[in-house]
């Protein structure tokens, strides 16, 4: 009976050992998949900061030199996003460039698309510039519906907008970015549907508005993964 139960024991502390061992390992195991993951973030969020701060180079260098010309452009720091009033393109209700509206892409135009296409980190990983048209809520007259007055609203805001692509192509750039433009430029109009808020209320004047965005090629987590699984398995 003594050696039966000496032989039980024996068992019972050889299982206690293998389990032991074998949340250890499992431990050991998830300590370095969690450094890996904190690794690879990190990794991540740098390459979402370069590409931020790609942005931050082209809207501070536009604000220099649009500054230098005396130029009036609302341009954001973090995207890069430049707004244009509507009264300094078109008259009112209208979609046909005014004289001064000419004269500021004249002098606006070749400033931007140098700014862009000047800075090989930014243009090599441009896929748009988007141009895009906004108006405000205002009704137009006679038309009641609510979908007919966003309509009205959504064509007024597209020919703006290709209003100022198509003058782009007229202004004194560096036309050796010409071929670059045509495979870039695009046209929104969003109608009135993303209008500028003050004090909560629609501010009629701001919400009239031309918008030029940059459209930069984004890294997603899954595209970073797989970066990083390439230069591993290259080790």
């Amino acid at each position: 009976m003594i050696r039966g139960r000496v032989i039980t024991q024996r068992s019972e502390g050889e299982e206690n050992v293998f389990w032991t061992t074998m949340s250890d390992l499992l431990l050991g195991l998830a300590i370095i998949f969690i450094v890996l993951f904190v690794l690879a973030m990190t990794g991540f969020s740098q390459m979402k900061a370069e590409e931020q701060n790609l942005k931050n180079e082209v809207a501070k260098e536009l604000q220099e030199n649009l500054k230098k010309q005396n130029i009036n452009a609302q341009i954001d720091e973090l995207t890069g996003d430049v707004k244009l009033s509507d009264l300094q393109l078109f008259e009112l209700g209208s979609y046909e460039l005014s004289n001064a509206g000419r004269q500021f892409l004249d002098k606006f135009v070749p400033i931007y698309i140098n700014a862009v296409f000047d800075n090989p980190k930014i243009a090599d990983r441009l896929e748009g510039i988007v141009i895009q048209g906004h108006t405000d809520s205002q009704s137009f007259a006679g038309v009641s519906s609510k979908d007919e007055q966003f309509i009205r609203n959504m064509e007024l805001s597209t020919q703006r907008a290709n209003e100022v692509a198509k003058y782009i192509f007229f202004t004194p750039y560096n036309k050796n970015y010409s071929s670059k433009l045509y495979k870039l430029l695009m046209v929104e109009g969003k109608s009135y549907s993303q209008p500028v808020l003050v004090n909560g209320k629609e501010d009629y004047a701001k919400s009239r508005r031309v918008e030029l965005k940059l459209v930069v090629k984004s890294t997603n987590i899954d595209e970073f993964l797989q970066i990083v699984k390439k230069e591993a398995q290259k080790k």
